[in-house]
C-alpha cells in the first residue's frame, strides 16, 4: 500500500494536534495567566503582574522568532523534521511538567518554565506543519490539515474541560483545593501532550534523500533556502504585503488568546467565571470556522477577513466597557466566531497570491511569520497599562486603556491588507 493512501500516517499526524493542543489550551491561554496572578506572582499590583505576563509572552514570542526562520527552513532539508520534532516537542512536555513543581511567588521561576515549553510548542508546529506533505496527497492535503485543526480544537477543549472540573471541584479528585488542582492540570497538560505525541514518531515516515546529508550540510541548505525565498518574497509586492499585514493582525490574535483572562481578573472579574468563557470561545470556534469557510465562498476571501478583522477590533475597543461576567461572555462568543475563520482563510488567501509551483517553501515562510506573533501586543497591553498607571489612572482603569490598543493591530493589519491584490497568482 501507498503510504499517502494509508490511513496511519494520518492518524499519527493528526494526533500531534490533539496532543499539543492542550498546551496552548489549559496553559497558555487558560490556567497559566490565572495561576500567574494569583500564586506565582501572589502580592504584587495588577498592573506589575500584567506587565510581567506581558514580558513572558513576548520574550517567549521573540525568541522563537529569533530562531524560526532558521529551524523552518531546515525543516526542508534532510530527512531530519521528526528528530527536531521530538526534541522541541519533548523539550515542551518537559517544561509543562516541570510547571506542576513551581513554588508559589516564584514568579521567575515559572516564566523560565513557561518560555521553554512555549518555545517547545511552537518550534514543534514547524516541524509538524513540514510532515504534512507526507502523510498526503495535494488532492486530500486542504481535508487532512482541517482535519488536524479541528481535531486540534476538539482536543485541547476535552482536557479544558476536565481540567476546569478538577478546579472547580477538586475534592472530586482527590484533591485538597483549587491551587492544587490547576497544578496537576499543568502536569495532565505534560502527561497529554507525551503520551498523544507517540503516533506521529510510530506511524509517520518522511522521505528519506537519496543522498545522504551531514547535519551540517542540512543546516547550510536550509539557510541558504531562507534567503533565496525571502529575496523572491520581497520582489513581489502583494506577498510582502499580506505577510506584513498578517504579522500584524494575527498579532493582536494571539494577544488576546494569551491575555485575555489576565485581562479579566485585572477589571474584577471570577477567574472560574473567565475560565469557563474561555471554553466557550474553544466549542464555538470550530463550527463558526466551517461558517467562515462557506463565507467565503459567497463573498470573496479578503472581505471575509475584513469582516473577522473588524469584529476583532470591535471586541478590542469594547472590551474596555466590560463590567460584568455577562459582557465578557458576549465578548467571548464574538471572539469565538471570528477565530477560527481568520486563520484558516488568511492561509486560503496567501494560496491565492503564492505560486504554486513553490507552496511548500512559501507556506514554510508564512508560518516562520506566525511565529513572530504575540510579540507586539502583550508588550503594547502590558506598556500601556504601566503608562496609563504612572499618569495617574487606577488599575482597573490603566487595565481597560491597555485591552483598547490592541485595536491598533487590527487597524494597521487591515490598513495593509487594502494593498493586496486578491488571486494575484505569479508564474
Amino acid at each position: 500500500m501507498n503510504l499517502k493512501d494509508s490511513n496511519k500516517p494520518v492518524i499519527g499526524w493528526v494526533m500531534y494536534d490533539w496532543a499539543v493542543s492542550a498546551f496552548s489550551t489549559t496553559v497558555m491561554a487558560g490556567f497559566f495567566p490565572v495561576f500567574f496572578k494569583q500564586f506565582w506572582s501572589h502580592g504584587a499590583d495588577a498592573t506589575v503582574t500584567t506587565a510581567r505576563l506581558g514580558a513572558a509572552n513576548s520574550l517567549a514570542g521573540l525568541l522563537i522568532a529569533l530562531i524560526a526562520p532558521a529551524i523552518g527552513a531546515i525543516a526542508d532539508s534532510g530527512s531530519a523534521r521528526k528528530k527536531f520534532l521530538f526534541m522541541f516537542a519533548y523539550l515542551g512536555v518537559l517544561m509543562t511538567t516541570s510547571l506542576f513543581l513551581v513554588q508559589q511567588g516564584d514568579w521567575k521561576l515559572a516564566i523560565f518554565c513557561y518560555t521553554i515549553a512555549t518555545i517547545g510548542y511552537a518550534g514543534g508546529n514547524i516541524f509538524y506543519d513540514s510532515l504534512l506533505p507526507s502523510i498526503t496527497s495535494k488532492k486530500r492535503m486542504d481535508f487532512i490539515s482541517s482535519l488536524g485543526f479541528s481535531i486540534g480544537y476538539l482536543g485541547g477543549g476535552v482536557l479544558f474541560a476536565v481540567n476546569v472540573w478538577m478546579a472547580l471541584s477538586p475534592a472530586t479528585f482527590g484533591l485538597a483545593s483549587a491551587e492544587k488542582a490547576v497544578q496537576y492540570s499543568f502536569l495532565s497538560v505534560g502527561i497529554w501532550w507525551g503520551l498523544f505525541s507517540i503516533p506521529i514518531f510510530l506511524f509517520v515516515e518522511e522521505p528519506s534523500q537519496s543522498k545522504k546529508l551531514s547535519y551540517f550540510n542540512i543546516i547550510q541548505d536550509g539557510l541558504k533556502r531562507l534567503g533565496k525565498t525571502f529575496r523572491e518574497i520581497k520582489a513581489h509586492k502583494p506577498i510582502f504585503l499580506f505577510l506584513a499585514a498578517y504579522w500584524l493582525y494575527i498579532d493582536g490574535v494571539d494577544t488576546i488568546i494569551v491575555m485575555s483572562i489576565n485581562y479579566g481578573m485585572s477589571i474584577g472579574l471570577q477567574s472560574t467565571d473567565l475560565i469557563k468563557a474561555l471554553l466557550l470561545v474553544q466549542f464555538v470556534g470550530f463550527p463558526a470556522a466551517i461558517g467562515f469557510g462557506y463565507l467565503a465562498g459567497v463573498i470573496g476571501t479578503k472581505r471575509s477577513i475584513y469582516i473577522a478583522i473588524s469584529i476583532y477590533f470591535i471586541m478590542s475597543v469594547s472590551g474596555a466597557f466590560i463590567h460584568t461576567i455577562t459582557e465578557f461572555y458576549i465578548l467571548a462568543i464574538s471572539i469565538g466566531l471570528v477565530q477560527g475563520g481568520v486563520q484558516a482563510l488568511s492561509r486560503s488567501f496567501y494560496a491565492k497570491i503564492i505560486p504554486i509551483y513553490k507552496s511548500a517553501e512559501y507556506f514554510g515562510f508564512y508560518n516562520m511569520i506566525g511565529k513572530f506573533a504575540a510579540i507586539i501586543g502583550p508588550v503594547l497591553i502590558g506598556g500601556t497599562a504601566l503608562f496609563a498607571k504612572y499618569a495617574g489612572a487606577g488599575d482597573n482603569l490603566a487595565s481597560r486603556i491597555s485591552i483598547s490598543s490592541i485595536a491598533l493591530l487590527f487597524l494597521a493589519g487591515g490598513i495593509l491588507l487594502i494593498f493586496v491584490k486578491e488571486e494575484t497568482k505569479l508564474d
